[in-house]
């Protein structure tokens, strides 16, 4: 969830994003992960500004979307959800992580079916 005091909002939004469990998205190696370390990736059916995520019911099981809470500021953004929930979008494409991924650093959705990409960092 995006938990940021309005004092620290400005600079903590140049250097990281909050998930929805209030810890940070963050560039590493060039690729934006999570607060675990996973990585994060974006999903070629997903059209970029829509405000909806084309992953849902399987697919989202296997794709957990990222979850936000509150406005994040550019390059960021949130989508609706089909179920009401607010999902995280980089330059307005909705964010996933991968089931198959069990450690930090894991790409292995990389290409997946020629749609899942690593998300770079900003």
């Amino acid at each position: 969830m995006l938990r940021v005091s309005t004092a620290v909002s400005t600079l903590l939004f140049s250097t990281t994003l909050l998930a929805a469990d209030g810890a940070p998205l963050r560039n590493v190696n060039g690729v934006l992960v999570d607060s675990a370390g996973m990585t994060v990736y974006t999903y070629d059916k997903d059209t970029p500004g829509s405000g909806k995520s084309s992953c849902v019911a399987t697919c989202a099981t296997n794709w957990p979307p990222v979850m936000a809470q509150g406005t994040p500021a550019a390059p960021y953004s949130v989508v609706t959800r089909e179920d009401g929930g607010k999902q995280l979008a980089h330059k307005g494409k909705p964010l996933y992580t991968f089931v198959k991924d069990k450690k930090a650093g894991d790409r292995t959705g990389d290409g997946v079916g020629g749609a899942w990409h690593v998300v770079a960092g900003d």
